[in-house]
């Protein structure tokens, strides 16, 4: 893959670094949100102070969660390589930057990661707005044709193909019908080695 040589590098993190632990379909319970509607878009149109009693329930659950993180195997070999070949790495998450940190630290990668290039739902629009990718690649220098958007689940393809990056989707879930969407697909990360 051409891509691989490309100098930026943008990742997703749970379920494309870290192994999911989130149950979406407990948490849409819990809050009332409907299969159909955008967690993070729902909650943003929410009155005081339900949205304010929802975003602490989810700080909190997340941050509970983020402690017990564990890295796929393949994802500090992936990291590493990268960082031995020069390129800048960050990671964009629709979790909180607080929560995104403890869940790096917990799974053993937050060492391969500057604390300014890791970026959450409260430092950029939440994917799948490009708005966090733009973000990283013009606090690196870089731009989007630069750069790539790694990532499981269709927010991150297109936040990635949005901004002008490439989009390589890691197929974590059965098949969506959206997985046509990526630049390329692959099964591991140890394949991008």
């Amino acid at each position: 893959m051409d891509i691989l040589r490309r100098p930026s590098w943008i990742f997703d993190m749970d379920g494309t670094l870290t192994v999911p632990m989130h149950d979406f379909g407990w948490l849409r319970t819990q809050l009332a949100i409907p299969e159909t509607q955008d967690i993070l878009a729902t909650l943003q149109s929410w009155p005081s102070p339900r949205r304010e009693e929802a975003w602490a329930f989810i700080n909190t659950w997340e941050d509970e969660l983020a402690r017990g993180a564990r890295a796929w195997p393949d994802a500090g070999p992936l990291l590493q390589r990268l960082r031995d070949r020069g390129c800048r790495v960050g990671i964009l998450t629709r979790n909180s930057r607080a929560g995104a940190r403890i869940t790096l630290e917990a799974a053993g990668l937050l060492s391969y990661f500057e604390l300014e290039d890791i970026l959450g739902r409260d430092d950029a629009e939440a994917k799948p707005s490009p708005d966090g990718v733009l973000r990283l690649v013009s606090q690196w220098g870089s731009s989007p044709a630069q750069a790539v958007m790694v990532g499981d689940w269709i927010h991150d393809v297109r936040a990635g193909k949005t901004a002008g990056a490439a989009s390589i989707l890691v197929r974590r879930h059965p098949p969506q019908g959206w997985e046509h969407e990526a630049d390329h697909v692959v099964d591991e990360l140890a394949e991008l080695l």
